[in-house]
Order: structure tokens, then C-alpha cells, then sequence
């Protein structure tokens, strides 16, 4: 007999485990899979594991919350080979548009809606099930699921069609990590000129320069020495990268966020992909110096 799954999470990284956990504390019935066994036995006990197939031959809608694109297409004919009524996909990665089209026209020539919900709040809203949740995709569908939404976000967008989600993640990515860094660029700024950064913030956290990088960020990871975001440079590579081929694509200007980009690829080229990416401030100037000399 097929198991009881009403969702279930692909993914159970920093993100995923906070997300499997809210769904499962809300009262439904959740399933939890990751091909990393690591990853797996950080939820015994607290959810049973199904492959993707099974939840989808229950009818139970996916969420993945996989590193990109590639990692859901993977597995995607199997899973839309065996899916039951009622099985929907949510694509919870930072992907680019046109790949989030091309699988979700993929998956609904199957039978399966698929779904774009582009994520903030990083680790701690996917732990706090307060995460902002920006959706593109069939309406009908989202609705029909919107319950399981509400046990992981505070704030939760309908943007319109396939794509919609991913495309706003972008532009939401390259604006947030841009803010980041001039931020990072302010405090080294007013370290040479004799002031303390927490001085910095806490101007800032009262005026007009306030962000969520001066408000959260800052505080929580760079002021406390812990360094740990719990994200890597990489993804904010990856975060730019797209969304400078999507401003290229329709021709929009990306002075700002160029600049971005070209400090994170510096950051690359010195190694740090894997590096938690609020290390960005603690290594500015060296990374500088290797954005300069190129």
C-alpha cells in the first residue's frame, strides 16, 4: 500500500530541513529525501524518507529545494512516469527563467503542474517557516496548495506564468547582494577614516542606510565575529551570473549590480567559492586588490 505523503521536500540543506520540519509541525503528512546520507540523518526521527517517485505516486505535492535547474531535471522523468492525480512540483531553487519554462512545460505535457517560488530569509526563515515566497505558475494549482505555503512563509506572491517567480528572485538577489556589499564597501571606508564599523551599523540602523544586511546581516554575522550566514560565495556568483544574462537578454542597464558581480568573480578567482559569504567583509580588500589587478 502507498504510504500516507501529502507533501514532500527534495533537499534537506540549510533550507530544506527548516522546511520539512515547519510542514511536518503543521500538522501534514511530510516526507523528506536527499541523496546525501548526511543530510538524510539529520531528520530521523523526525520525518519519514521517500524518493521523489514515491511522493509523486501518492499524489503529494514536491517541494525542491535543490541547488538549481539541473538538480530537478535529474530525476524528473521517473518521477512524472509514475505521478497519481493531484501531484504538483514547486521549484524552489534560484534558477534561471527560461530553464524553470522549458521543465514546467515538461512536466505539465505529464500531467504535473510545476511551479517557480523563489525564496528569502534565508536559513533562519526557512527554520522560522517566515520565508517570502515569490510564485509564478498555474494559478488553479497554487491555490489548491497554497495551505502548504502557509506552514512555511509569512508572505507569499503570485507574480503570473512560468518564470515569473524565478524572474523576480533575480532581480531581488542581485539588488540584496549589491546592498551587501556597498555596505561592506561603507565599512572599510569608515574603518580607514578612524571610525568603528558598529558605529556604522548602528547609524545606519536608525536612518536612512538601513538594510537588511545593516539590520541582520551585519549584526548577526560580521559584528559577532561567527561568520556564518550559512551561504557560500558561490550562490551569490551563481545569483549574478543569472541575472546578468537576464538584464543582457532585455537590455537592461546593470551599472550597480555589475559592479557586483565583477567583485564576486574576483572572490571566485581567489578560491573562496565554498567560503560563507559574509567572509566577503572580512577578506574586502584582498578581494579588491584581485578584482583591480585584473
Amino acid at each position: 500500500m502507498q504510504p500516507e505523503i501529502e507533501v514532500g521536500v527534495v533537499g534537506l540543506g540549510n533550507m530544506g530541513g527548516g522546511i520539512a520540519r515547519n510542514l511536518a509541525r503543521a500538522g501534514h503528512a511530510a516526507a523528506g529525501w536527499d541523496t546525501a546520507e548526511a543530510a538524510r540523518a539529520r531528520v530521523a526521527g523526525e520525518l519519514p524518507l521517500a524518493a521523489p517517485e514515491e511522493m509523486a505516486a501518492a499524489g503529494a505535492t514536491i517541494f525542491f529545494v535543490v541547488p538549481a535547474s539541473p538538480d530537478i531535471e535529474a530525476g524528473l522523468g521517473p518521477l512524472l512516469a509514475g505521478a497519481a492525480d493531484g501531484a504538483t512540483i514547486y521549484d524552489l531553487t534560484t534558477s534561471y527563467p527560461d530553464d524553470t519554462r522549458r521543465l514546467a512545460e515538461r512536466a505539465t505535457a505529464g500531467g504535473v503542474p510545476y511551479l517557480d517560488a523563489g525564496m528569502s530569509g534565508g536559513a533562519s526563515g526557512a527554520d522560522a517557516g517566515t520565508l517570502t515566497l515569490m510564485v509564478g505558475g498555474d494559478r488553479t494549482a497554487f491555490e489548491r496548495t497554497r495551505h502548504f505555503l502557509d506552514a512555511i512563509a509569512a508572505d507569499v506572491f503570485h507574480l503570473g506564468d512560468s518564470g515569473a517567480g524565478h524572474t523576480m528572485k533575480l532581480v531581488h538577489n542581485m539588488v540584496c547582494h549589491t546592498v551587501f556589499l556597498a555596505t561592506c564597501e561603507g565599512g572599510r571606508l569608515c574603518e580607514r577614516a578612524g571610525l568603528r564599523l558598529e558605529d556604522m551599523i548602528a547609524v545606519f540602523n536608525v536612518s536612512n542606510a538601513r538594510s537588511y544586511a545593516s539590520e541582520f546581516r551585519f549584526p548577526a554575522h560580521i559584528l559577532s565575529g561567527s561568520w556564518d550566514a550559512r551561504s557560500r560565495i558561490h550562490n551569490l556568483g551563481k545569483d549574478l551570473e543569472m541575472a546578468m544574462r537576464l538584464a543582457e537578454a532585455s537590455g537592461a542597464d546593470t551599472a550597480c549590480s555589475g559592479a557586483t558581480y565583477r567583485f564576486l568573480q574576483a572572490a571566485l578567482g581567489l578560491g573562496m567559492s565554498e567560503d560563507d559569504f559574509s567572509l566577503l567583509y572580512r577578506d574586502f580588500e584582498r578581494i579588491r586588490e584581485r578584482r583591480d589587478a585584473e
